[in-house]
């Protein structure tokens, strides 16, 4: 009876200290976005998403992603360029339109929207990436 109380309240400790579990689609997504980043990101924002100073911003622990969903989304789709702030400091590069799918935008934005110190439990879906426009 009183490994049931104690297992019970450990349970419940660290259910309650973890983070929020993963769907199997966003598992899945992550895993495809990891490929994409290696092939289309990676020369660019490094293999650790730090990028690179003054030219390429990082994604690791980056505001301007969770702060920014749409535009970031926007410059994976289309590219983007002109002045941007991520971390409080400033860039202005460019970066290509990839073209790539609507699948790959949103495989590709969860997986940096959860890596590298980044956490966003709301999946990035096709379709909210096909209502992304250029402008």
């Amino acid at each position: 009876m009183k490994t049931n109380i104690v297992l019970f309240f450990l349970t419940l400790i660290f259910s309650c200290s973890s983070a929020p579990a993963q769907t199997p689609e966003m598992k899945e997504s992550i895993a495809k976005g990891a490929a994409v980043y290696e092939d289309f990101c990676m020369s660019c924002h490094m293999p650790d998403g730090k990028g690179v100073p003054e030219a390429f911003p990082p994604l690791a622990n980056s505001d301007y992603l969770l702060k920014k969903r749409q535009e970031s989304i926007k410059a994976v789709k289309h590219g983007m360029s002109g002045e941007i702030t991520v971390n409080g400091i400033k860039y202005n590069s460019a970066m290509a339109a990839l073209g790539l799918s609507d699948n790959e935008v949103a495989d590709v934005m969860n997986y940096i929207l959860n890596s590298w110190g980044n956490q966003d439990d709301k999946m990035v879906t096709v379709t909210e990436v096909s209502k992304v426009e250029r402008e």
